[in-house]
């Protein structure tokens, strides 16, 4: 089985499902997130073909997007049975797929092996910085959110259920989610890289503000 293929193959799979997708979770992101997750697990010795499978496939169920409210990797779990990937392996990449999310700012997302660290910091990396905030935009414009309220205070989710059912502004999305993940970088490379990042978070926000108050 030439792992290459079955990567090329995933790849053009998921660049059907999600090119053109207007949220920040199109095929582009995807595209991101995998050259990041390679390169970290060149970093750090990660298997790179679970690595790069479950970058790929990591959005095709994302809750944000299901109208029937399911979490868990359903479709990624039947592409890769389709590929013809024994059960332990593909059990293993949908298990780093239904981790990586980040739940909410009071829920802990530990992923059990270095495999799902390495992606997970890659997805997360790819929500901070100047993409980031573009994303973090486009999202809340898709969501038909508010850019900012400064009546609106930020809410620290103790649950996911919780963090899922939150409507709140995009500039308290960066409270509530963006500013946090550097602190809960798994990896020696991703913390690295999550540091330039997040500064410019930090930039962004402080002169955002400034310019809302005229």
């Amino acid at each position: 089985m030439d792992r290459n293929a079955l990567v090329e193959r995933t790849a053009q799979y998921v660049k059907g499902r999600l090119d053109g997708e207007a949220s920040g979770h199109d095929w582009q992101h995807i595209l991101r997130v995998m050259r990041m997750a390679t390169h970290i697990a060149q970093e750090e010795g990660a298997d790179l073909f679970s690595v790069q499978m479950a970058a790929l496939l990591h959005d095709l169920d994302d809750w944000k997007f299901r109208e029937d409210g399911e979490t868990g990797p359903r479709e990624a779990g039947e592409w890769l049975e389709s590929l013809g990937l024994d059960s332990g392996e593909a059990g293993r990449i949908c298990s780093i797929i239904e981790g990586i999310s980040f739940k909410g700012a009071g829920v802990e997302t530990p992923m059990g092996t270095l495999e799902g660290k390495v992606v997970q910091d890659a997805d997360r990396l790819d929500a901070i910085g100047a993409v980031g905030i573009a994303r973090a935009f486009a999202y809340g414009g898709r969501k038909g959110r508010l850019m900012h309220d400064p009546g609106s205070r930020p809410r620290m989710h103790s649950s996911f259920d919780e963090y899922r059912a939150g409507r709140g502004t995009t500039v308290n999305h960066f409270y509530e989610k963006l500013l946090l993940l550097k602190d809960r970088m798994n990896t020696k490379t991703g913390k690295e890289m999550a540091r330039e990042r997040h500064a410019f978070l930090e930039q962004f926000l402080q002169r955002f503000l400034e310019e809302w108050e005229g």
